[in-house]
């Protein structure tokens, strides 16, 4: 956003009336405000909150690509930023801006940094959030690795796989949990054994809603019942009766592309890479010796049965 004109001369002022609002855009869509004035402001339908305690470090910005970045603190409240909604990641890669706004007009108002939300850190009551500019997503890699392995994430623009397809995603409802990362369900025969395994958890209801976690393990026992275990807690509360979405594993094997997905067509790795063994290998008068990975040759699990709609129409996609 340009520096008005009106802006600008107000600012070659002796006296101004000037303060610094925040605008913090939480991945979930909950969006706050922030302003070290001393009332609260309305901007573009967001309320500013003056009571929050919030200020800013300098802001460090260049004219090439470095990365600018500053940092903001604040105190943790109830009403606005909270611990426990830290302490669960809600407010990881939050997109912000910072404005300079003239509080007696708000019409007059410059956008002087926008980015997001890097490390973000409790001390003291309050908290220490480093701000990273848009410039810091040109750190990023680019660029393909040549690996067995596919690079892509299930359901991405590069896999393309629909997960919306009968079978492949499942909202139910927790039966119990063991702990904070297992957890017991019912009714889910029709799945075969480790379906889930290194899927998505992502919770619908309930003080974790939104929050997501990986599938570490997913076990069959007994009348239908299922064990998922996740990598790690989801660092809230999930209760029984919550509702969760569970979400289709892929271990980025082609095999498993073909087989579970019948998707290889996008498949995004390189499976006739030789490895590292067999490159290290010497010649023998017998068994296979062409370099694949000896993962794919391994026994496919329980899903492996599946041949499509004759053999079992819920997972209409698998095995075609």
């Amino acid at each position: 956003m340009a520096l008005s004109a009106e802006f600008e001369a107000h600012l070659g002022q002796g006296v101004t009336t000037i303060a610094r609002c925040w605008k913090v855009m939480r991945r979930d869509g909950v969006v706050h405000g922030f302003t070290d004035h001393d009332l609260d402001l309305t901007i573009d339908g967001v309320s500013y909150r003056a009571d929050t305690g919030m200020t800013a470090h300098a802001l460090s910005q260049t004219t090439g690509l470095s990365v600018d970045n500053t940092e903001a603190l604040g105190v943790l409240n109830d009403a606005s930023i909270t611990e426990k909604d830290i302490r669960a990641g809600r407010y990881d890669g939050a997109e912000v801006e910072a404005w300079l706004v003239n509080w007696n007009d708000t019409s007059q108002r410059y956008l002087r940094f926008r980015g997001t939300v890097g490390e973000l850190a409790r001390e003291a009551g309050g908290f220490r959030a480093e701000l990273n500019g848009l410039s810091e997503k040109l750190n990023q890699p680019q660029g393909r690795v040549y690996q067995m392995p596919c690079s892509a994430v299930l359901g991405d623009g590069a896999c393309r796989f629909n997960l919306n397809q009968s079978g492949y995603q499942l909202d139910i409802a927790v039966g119990e949990n063991t702990d904070v990362t297992t957890f017991q369900f019912a009714n889910m025969a029709l799945y075969p054994n480790r379906w889930f395994e290194r899927g998505k958890f992502t919770v619908l209801t309930g003080a974790a809603k939104n929050l997501t976690g990986l599938i570490k393990n997913d076990r069959k026992g007994t009348e239908g019942n299922r064990t998922i275990e996740l990598w790690e807690s989801i660092r809230a509360c999930v209760e029984p009766g919550d509702m969760v979405r569970l979400e289709a594993g892929c271990d980025k094997l082609s095999t498993t592309c073909r087989v579970k997905f019948n998707n290889f067509r996008n498949f995004r790795g390189f499976p006739d890479i030789p490895g590292e063994d067999w490159l290290m290998s010497y010649p023998v008068g017998h068994g296979k010796n062409d370099g694949s990975d000896a993962r794919e040759t391994n026994e496919l699990p329980d899903w492996s049965v599946l041949g499509g709609d004759d053999t079992n129409p819920f997972f209409p996609n698998a095995g075609d």
